[in-house]
């Protein structure tokens, strides 16, 4: 008896080779898939501004790379000892002004670069509500624990997501024209909204998405939501607040991810390769040097398998990290 609502989901045409660069942005659903890149040492950017929630936000995320916007004094605001901007996450805060900006305008600078050569852009929607600024009126992407009376907040229709979407996609293929965009909706629930709400925002985004798929440039899905609300759908596969993915849930997800997105041959290239970085949070429960010295050899090998096949990758940290190992379990 099959207990579960599989699927099958269609091999993309189009497929990510090792050294194509690929971003992610959007909510902390795209950090979790991106990090995957990370592991097997691809080229990758995730949330260039930090984590954001609804369209709004990624289009002024996008914007503000495409455009190479520099941020000043005037677009910061201190609250509590802290400058912070209402465009980025919580990481771009400091109490240092000069340092927050320098750290702005940096990173931007660095995905515009990356985003010009970029082949695919992975894009994650977390919910359709917005909240504005009464000060100005202006969508923020973080409210950084401002009062909420500071703030307004609205449900974003249709329409609203799909004619400002329609503007950003002809926007974002003049920048890179061989760019492909790939829309996702993230499975983790926004349960402020309450679960009726919740569903009307996940409701919005889908409906909008659809549409965006008609567009010229055509875009791709992946259908993210539908694996962990479908599929898994099983509180086994959340985190203990019960609202995000359990690391087992992510890592089924990028099962699907992989094999819908990677041949073969790049697969298997990014399973060498996550041994040795998952290898670098493996604690040995026995005491045993020569066990140790066993294991640190052993990834040492890998690192020299897989250096021959790719000699572009970087293993320094990894390689210094394990011949340190040596060193240190001596040779009794």
């Amino acid at each position: 008896m099959e207990l579960r609502t599989t699927f099958n989901i269609p091999a993309s045409p189009v497929k990510i080779a090792y050294d194509d660069p690929v971003m992610f942005t959007g909510s902390c659903f795209a950090t979790s898939i991106g990090k995957k890149f990370e592991d097997g040492k691809m080229p990758v950017m995730i949330n260039p501004s930090g984590t954001v929630y609804n369209p709004v936000s990624v289009i002024n995320t996008l914007n503000t790379i495409i455009d190479a916007r520099q941020y000043s004094r005037q677009d910061l605001f201190y609250h509590n000892g802290t400058w912070l901007s209402f465009d980025h996450y919580t990481d771009f805060s400091s109490d240092d002004k000069q340092a927050i900006l320098d750290k702005i305008n940096e990173r931007t600078i660095d995905a515009a670069g990356f985003m010009s050569a970029a082949r695919f852009l992975f894009i994650t929607f977390g919910t359709a509500r917005i909240y504005r600024w009464k000060e100005t009126g202006r969508v923020v992407s973080n409210c950084h624990r401002i009062p909420a009376s500071d703030f307004t907040h609205e449900l974003l229709s249709v329409e609203d997501i799909t004619s400002a979407w329609t503007v950003q996609l002809d926007k974002i293929r003049s920048f890179n024209p061989g760019l492909k965009v790939v829309f996702t909706i993230s499975p983790v629930r926004h349960w402020k909204d309450g679960a009726h709400g919740n569903q009307v925002s996940k409701s919005t985004l889908f409906l909008a998405v659809e549409k965006l798929l008609e567009h010229p440039s055509h875009p791709g899905y992946f259908p993210a939501y539908e694996l962990v609300m479908d599929d898994l759908r099983d509180y086994r596969f959340y985190a203990g607040d019960m609202l995000h993915p359990s690391e087992s849930a992510t890592d089924y997800v990028w099962s699907a991810f992989s094999g819908c997105y990677f041949d073969k041959s790049t697969l298997d290239l990014w399973r060498e390769i996550e041994k040795i970085t998952r290898a670098l949070y493996h604690r040995i429960q026995s005491d045993s040097k020569k066990q140790k010295r066993s294991f640190a050899a052993s990834i040492l090998r890998k690192i020299d398998s897989v250096s021959v096949k790719r000699p572009s990758l970087d293993f320094t940290y990894e390689t210094k990290y394990f011949s340190n190992l040596m060193k240190d379990t001596g040779t009794s």
